[in-house]
This record gives structure tokens, C-alpha cells and sequence, in this order.
């Protein structure tokens, strides 16, 4: 696939619009309860690889979902490509592995195949393009040898390459992605950050959430220190000062001064965080 295959057919792209813009953002998922996020503003440029860091409950994954047209924000505004969240067939969402209904009978090839629904429309059945890409898709990412497998039978860190394919088979110019890495081995771990780093040649833009400072220092163009509030955008050096770190987490993590920088302990990590 070329890099011109990646436009959004569904939603009209304004030239020179941010991929994803937010503006004053909150979210209120009870209104006796303090927001899930609460006066986000920032913005996204193509191409961009950034990953979204902070503790448990901090607000990842309702921003995730906002961008992915999931959540409607109570205030503020969310744009992608210049234009509203909801209806763009080219934004790639994967969720927390929790949230998915890994005993359906499905294989991995038809689920790869269901990133090209929003192509092909609901009531067509898949042509031989369509099949096409995503077998192609599957082999960009090292499983067409899986196609057959019940998606359910596959390793943690298969599934999320399954997940990945199906976003390319989608299309997708922007790739949003809850917490892939969460659970996953040392090696599963570097084989998806290897995908994500193919990515940039074909101008696929991706927003990960990860608990792992470290990892997103080392691997991401940018971090997004979020907890409820937007604390601290730009390069990792400049994101994991101790004091961000410690408005971040607060007790839930020790922050060290070294002269390597910031030394960082604890934050236990867990999936299916609320917000």
C-alpha cells in the first residue's frame, strides 16, 4: 500500500488541519464526581507518534475514545483533521485487551477483514480487493501464517498484530491504541514497537497509552503526562522532570533526581481503568 491510500473517504480533511485538535475538553461521567478529564487542550500533527502516560484513573482512555468518536466531550471541542470525531473510516482504534470478546468464533483473517466494512459498506460482501489487503495487511505485520487461527487460540502479543492489521486493512491515517503493550513479553514488546516504527514511512500518525515511562521515553517523538488535566506535552526529557512526575503520581510513585535525569518507582500497572 502507498502512502497516498491513507485518506478518510467518509469525512472531508481540511488541508493543513492538525490531525487531532482539542480544545478545552472536559469530561463528566457523574457530575457529583470530579471530571475524567478536565480542560484538555492540545494538538496532534501527522505523522506524529506519541504515547499517553499517567497513573490509573488518570483519563487515557476517554481520550482515546473521544478521538476515536466513542465519547461525546460535556464541554470543549474535539476535531480530526479539522473536522468532528465521529465518522472518519480512517481512524484505527484498538482497545485494552480486556474489552474484547476473545471466545468469539472468529478467525484472524475475518477480523482483519472487518477494517474494510467501513470501505465497502455494511450489506457488501468483500471483494477480491478487499481480500487483498488484508492478507496483505497481515503479512505487513508478520501473521498472514496465522490467517486461519480462531482469534482466541493466539499469544497476547499476536492479537494485538491482528488488531494493527486490521487498521491498515482499514486504511487508517490515524492509529489510536489503549494500553497494546500492557501485559505483554519483552519480545512481544519489541515486535510491536517495531510495526509502529514501519509505520512512520507510510505517515500513519499513532497515539498509544502506556504505563511504562521508560519505554515511551525511549521509543515515542513526544509524551502526554496526563492526570485528569494535560500536565506536561513535548519530549520526554522535558515531560519526565521530577516535579511533572510528582503532580502526576504523587504518592504512587518515587521520583529520584540523578544526574542521568529522573529515576522513577512504583505505580502498579492494571488494565481497565476507568476513564
Amino acid at each position: 500500500m502507498s502512502a497516498k491510500a491513507w485518506t478518510c473517504k467518509a469525512v472531508p480533511h481540511d488541508r493543513g488541519a492538525p490531525v487531532v485538535k482539542m480544545a478545552h475538553v472536559t469530561v463528566r461521567y457523574d457530575n457529583n464526581r470530579a471530571p475524567a478529564l478536565d480542560d484538555i487542550s492540545f494538538t496532534l500533527q501527522a505523522g506524529e507518534q506519541v504515547a499517553v502516560v499517567g497513573p490509573n484513573g488518570a483519563g487515557k482512555s476517554t481520550l482515546l475514545k473521544l478521538i476515536a468518536g466513542l465519547l461525546q466531550p460535556s464541554e470543549g471541542q474535539v476535531e480530526v483533521y479539522g473536522h468532528g470525531a465521529k465518522g472518519h473510516t480512517c481512524i484505527g482504534y484498538v482497545p485494552q485487551r480486556s474489552q474484547v470478546d476473545w471466545h468469539f468464533p472468529v478467525t484472524v483473517e475475518e477480523v482483519v477483514l472487518m477494517g474494510r466494512v467501513a470501505r465497502m459498506g455494511l450489506f457488501h460482501h468483500a471483494g477480491r480487493r478487499d481480500w487483498q489487503i488484508a492478507r496483505a495487511s497481515l503479512e505487513q505485520v508478520g501473521i498472514a501464517d496465522l490467517a486461519g487461527r480462531q482469534i482466541g487460540e493466539l499469544s497476547g502479543g499476536q492479537q494485538q498484530r491482528v488488531f494493527i492489521a486490521r487498521a491498515l486493512a482499514q486504511e487508517a491515517a490515524l492509529l489510536l491504541m489503549d494500553e497494546p503493550l500492557t501485559g505483554l513479553d519483552i519480545p512481544s514488546q519489541e515486535a510491536i514497537l517495531a510495526i509502529l516504527e514501519n509505520l512512520r514511512g507510510l505517515g500513519i500518525t499513532v497515539l498509544l497509552s502506556t504505563h511504562d515511562l521508560h519505554l515511551a521515553a525511549d521509543h515515542f517523538d513526544r509524551l502526554m503526562l496526563l492526570n485528569r488535566r494535560l500536565l506536561g506535552l513535548g519530549r520526554p526529557a522535558e515531560v519526565l522532570s521530577p516535579d511533572l512526575l510528582r503532580q502526576a503520581y504523587g504518592t504512587q510513585m518515587t521520583v529520584i533526581e540523578a544526574p542521568e535525569g529522573a529515576l522513577v518507582f512504583g505505580d502498579t500497572c492494571c488494565e481497565g481503568e476507568h476513564g
